[in-house]
């Protein structure tokens, strides 16, 4: 049980990490550097709901399908995170405002618990108290 709070909890701050670095750069898309000017504040938005559902997918499977499965998703909804370092592909870290890297690392860093907890969970878990 404590494992599935844990998991919850990591993956809920990584979703407002990451919602809070969407939201700014769909308000400010235009300062953010070179970005690719058919993107719009819109597609931003809708690219998080995508990784969002990606990860609510995941924990669904998680608790009612396959802890493997489930965990994969999540694995792969946590890598999503590391996405926003892309912008430091396209423009130097000395291009983007401390708002700008503030939302970007946060997003990372939460990505990257969220990462540490699934591994943990894979490599350590609970028998099933069903089992004799």
């Amino acid at each position: 049980m404590r494992q599935n709070h844990t998991l919850l909890t990591c993956m809920i701050v990584y979703g407002v990490a990451s919602l809070v670095h969407f939201v700014h750069n769909a308000a400010y898309l235009e300062f953010y550097p070179n970005m690719p000017t058919w993107l719009t504040p819109a597609g931003v938005l809708s690219s998080w709901l995508v990784i969002a559902g990606t990860g609510a997918v995941g924990y669904w499977l998680y608790r009612r399908v396959s802890t493997t499965a489930g965990l994969a998703v999540i694995g792969v909804y946590a890598a999503l995170g590391f996405g926003g370092l892309d912008h430091y592909a396209i423009a130097p870290f000395s291009a983007h405002s401390l708002a700008m890297s503030a939302t970007i690392l946060s997003e990372v860093a939460a990505a990257s618990v969220l990462l540490v907890s699934i591994l943990w969970i894979a490599l350590h878990p609970i028998p099933d108290a069903t089992c004799p």
